[in-house]
């Protein structure tokens, strides 16, 4: 099977950037979950994530990259998810991720040019609309696919997260180092 790959990143706008946003719910998501109860009656929630994307994610940590989830919808699951990945998270019960995100940036030491992020529907405009790199998944809603720089080929919880990994590393030129640095110390007995 042949995918193609979707337009790639300018160097340029790739280089500048130091610290990279992902939503969760509709990202790094399917955008939907799976609601119970345990035996004593607690509610439960399930999320699936895709284990490539956090591959992605770790290879933008290993290249010296920030990586932090922003949600507006708190849950255990991302909780864990964010814990598996070494990453920060945050989740905002009121969806207002433009504060926390502001707070990300002092805390940082960056500009809003040395921001991506990868987003998916109306609650990350408010972000999306300042940062340096705008991304979004296929399936994203139409104001998000209007106003961003580069669109994933595949939707959100489905390798989104894993094709932007690949194509800012690609172009920063820091991809196959990154994977080559992988396999070495995977191949290490």
């Amino acid at each position: 099977m042949t995918v193609s790959n979707p337009a790639p990143i300018p160097a340029d706008a790739a280089n500048r950037i130091k610290l990279v946003i992902f939503d969760v719910d509709g990202v790094l998501t399917e955008a939907g979950i799976f609601v119970g109860s345990t035996m004593a009656g607690e509610p439960l929630e399930l999320k699936r994530f895709d284990i490539q994307d956090g591959i992605g994610i770790k290879m933008l940590i290993w290249a010296g990259l920030k990586v932090v989830l922003v949600t507006g919808r708190p849950s255990k699951a991302t909780s864990i998810r964010a814990l598996e990945l070494g990453v920060e998270c945050h989740q905002v019960v009121d969806a207002r991720k433009l504060p926390i995100v502001k707070d990300l940036i002092q805390k940082h030491a960056v500009g809003w040019e040395e921001v991506a992020m990868l987003a998916d529907d109306i609650p990350d405009l408010g972000v999306l609309r300042r940062v340096g790199l705008k991304a979004a998944v296929s399936n994203a809603t139409k104001p998000v696919l209007d106003i961003a720089d580069w669109v994933a080929l595949r939707p959100g919880g489905r390798g989104a997260a894993r094709e932007f990994c690949d194509a800012l590393l690609s172009a920063r030129s820091q991809l196959d180092d990154v994977i080559e640095t992988y396999v070495e110390e995977r191949s290490r007995p």
